[in-house]
């Protein structure tokens, strides 16, 4: 339910005369009240909205603030920072994503991520939107996924590969059932059973049309299908080349999943910001960059063995570089994640909240007036 913060009079600066300040509030959502507004808009729309915008130069992208310690459990743990700005028709959107993990969250009983996203007034500065940022930011995740499908993947497919059975593979399966209505079989794995089985009952309890098959080995469930989503935690590769079907396409959407050999031997590589990969080195495309093993776009045809990325897929959307889909080999999406997205969908969110009236006004000054 939404409520009015009254404004406070204070004493004009200059004349003395009384002027009307505006509230010191913001509208918070809690997650229900997120999923109430994505389900009303359109996620992936959102999405290759802001990656148009981009690829055009109409967005700010700093680089972001990161904080990792070790809990009493001796789990690591990390803050993650990102602000980011979205031009737009309708002005510029101004907010920030500050998104924590601790690997040791799962086995207590809760995602591993969780976080608030920010949107901030143009004028004042001051926050005026506060919101649930782990499913906000799955969604996210899933809804470049879907695009990258969109533009990148197999013609057809019917079948889907996903590594990893937690929050964001539940995300990826509603989108997945949303905008590919033919696909009708989920081939997954993880490290944990009881985590691949919940995961089944889950998609069952949602009525999602999938058969869901669990594989023991991760480069099984890789094989059974032209379609291979990674949304793991793994720091160290363990998916080879010769694990995917020529013809496939992956979505390295987690942090290591693929050995280094993929890139080597994939058709086309798409990213979503080359400046965010090579500033990265703790995930494996930043390292190959690095080290000269993949080249940015623009680097010519291939050289001494090293794989150019063929672009972005904001650059696909706008036209300024090919799509290219598999063929005999493999295409591989590995985006590195921008706020920019997460601050252009929370647009979105907060505009359907406004005009639905969903949310709770949170005075942040309260009686000290």
């Amino acid at each position: 339910m939404t409520s009015r913060v009254p404004a406070r009079p204070t004493p004009g600066a200059a004349t003395g005369r009384t002027v009307t300040t505006p509230p010191e509030g913001l509208l918070f959502l809690d997650r229900a009240a997120v999923r109430a507004c994505a389900a009303s808009i359109d996620p992936v729309d959102a999405v290759e909205s802001v990656l148009r915008a981009h690829a055009a130069g109409r967005t700010e992208l700093p680089a972001e603030g990161y904080l990792p310690w070790t809990n009493s459990q001796g789990a690591y743990c990390r803050s993650i920072a990102m602000l980011g700005a979205v031009g737009g028709p309708d002005g510029t959107a101004y907010g920030m994503k500050l998104i924590n993990a601790a690997t040791s969250n799962p086995a207590q009983g809760r995602d591993r991520a969780g976080g608030c996203g920010f949107l901030f007034d143009p004028e004042t500065a001051r926050p005026v939107v506060l919101a649930e940022a782990a499913y906000l930011s799955a969604l996210r995740t899933a809804a470049y996924t879907m695009s990258s499908l969109r533009h990148l993947g197999p013609s057809a497919f019917e079948e889907v590969t996903l590594i990893g059975c937690g929050a964001q593979a539940r995300t990826h399966a509603e989108l997945l059932a949303r905008y590919f209505p033919a696909v009708r079989a989920l081939h997954v794995h993880d490290l944990l059973p009881e985590r691949t089985a919940a995961f089944a009952d889950w998609v069952r309890g949602r009525g999602l049309p999938f058969t869901v098959t669990a594989h023991e080995h991760a480069g099984r469930a890789a094989a059974a299908s032209p379609v291979v989503i990674t949304v793991t935690v793994s720091d160290t590769g363990y998916l080879g080349a010769a694990a995917l079907r020529p013809g496939s396409f992956v979505a390295h959407v987690s942090l290591d999943d693929l050995l280094p050999e993929v890139f080597d031997r994939a058709e086309a590589v798409y990213v979503d910001d080359v400046t965010l990969v090579r500033e990265n080195p703790r995930r494996v495309l930043g390292r190959l960059m690095a080290e000269g093993r993949v080249l940015p776009p623009g680097a010519g045809e291939r050289t001494d063995g090293a794989t150019v990325v063929s672009g972005t897929l904001g650059d696909v959307l706008t036209g300024a570089v090919p799509a290219r889909r598999p063929g005999r080999g493999v295409v591989v999406s590995n985006p590195f994640g921008m706020a920019v997205l997460d601050v252009g969908l929370l647009a979105r969110v907060f505009a359907r909240a406004t005009a639905d009236g969903l949310g709770t006004r949170i005075d942040l000054i309260g009686e000290d007036r």
